[in-house]
């Protein structure tokens, strides 16, 4: 059965923004059930909405940035893949309900990142005991912020973690054509349709929709997963490639074989090893030293 639903009438992928919805919908199905001892609670932090996840200690945490291509998910939908880390690492997160597209275009979802991260600095967390990771769209969100954080002269998180990120919504990436047979996810058609209504107007190659392209000067160590099989493939290669640039402290790991967020395959080896590394450092990174 194609994930995409087809037109009925032609037979056609799909090109309006429900059709984009109901496929990411279809694939969050897929990431199955949250670890069942896992806590989910609705909080708020400043003017964003979202969720706490864990009962753990708070002054120490993911501020976590969904997939869905900035048009479809929320926290609710992402409670397997956050409950996951969180379950491995010990350290709690709040999944960000940033604003979706097309209702809310860019850069939207970046201030509501920085409006996120800016409450958990008033409600004395320490920056470097933040860690910013998401998935996909929210990947890429989550460097995104940190580049808005770095520009606005606050203090950096620990560091920024990202699942199959999407870095590149000018679809670049040789990947893209490479890998397009072996993705059984993701097509170049279904990102150009979510970054069409993300962007409107606004330069694809812009660092706040493409960090990508952005300078990681003075940014926290870094680390990204993704699979060889995967159209975004090369976006996690890019944001390595940005970070090494800099002389940041980098870690990315192509999975051999593995498809999109396959960390959600929870009887592969290669789903419990990425969660274990994607896990020691979230909780290396959001250690505060004392002074």
């Amino acid at each position: 059965m194609a994930l995409w639903p087809q037109n009925q009438a032609t037979g056609k992928p799909p090109t309006g923004i429900e059709e984009v919805r109901a496929r990411y919908e279809a694939l969050f199905q897929r990431f199955g059930a949250a670890p069942a001892a896992m806590d989910f609670t609705p909080g708020q932090l400043g003017p964003i909405s979202g969720e706490w996840v864990g009962a753990g200690d708070r002054s120490r945490l993911m501020l976590y940035f969904h997939g869905g291509g900035f048009v479809a998910g929320s926290p609710e939908t992402h409670r397997a893949i956050v409950g996951k880390l969180v379950e491995a690492s010990g350290v709690g997160a709040f999944s960000v309900k940033y604003r979706l597209a097309p209702e809310c275009f860019f850069p939207a979802a970046v201030r509501d990142g920085m409006d996120a991260y800016r409450a958990l600095l008033a409600k004395g967390v320490p920056a470097r005991a933040i860690v910013l990771v998401g998935d996909e769209a929210g990947g890429g969100l989550a460097f995104a912020v940190a580049l808005a954080i770095r520009n606005a002269s606050l203090e950096m998180p620990g560091g920024v973690a990202a699942l199959s990120p999407w870095a590149d919504l000018s679809l670049s990436g040789l990947s893209l054509l490479a890998n397009r047979k072996a993705d059984t996810v993701l097509d170049w058609e279904m990102l150009f349709l979510a970054a069409r209504n993300y962007l409107r107007k606004s330069n694809p190659c812009d660092a706040y929709a493409s960090p990508a392209y952005a300078s990681f000067a003075n940014f926290p160590p870094v680390m990204v997963h993704a699979g060889s099989h995967e159209i975004l493939r090369d976006d996690a290669s890019k944001l390595g490639d940005r970070a090494a640039d800099a002389n940041v402290s980098v870690s990315v790991e192509i999975y051999d074989g593995m498809g999109h967020l396959f960390q959600m395959e929870s009887g592969r080896n290669e789903a419990k090893v990425s969660l274990s590394r994607l896990a020691q450092f979230i909780r290396a990174r959001s250690a505060v030293m004392a002074v």
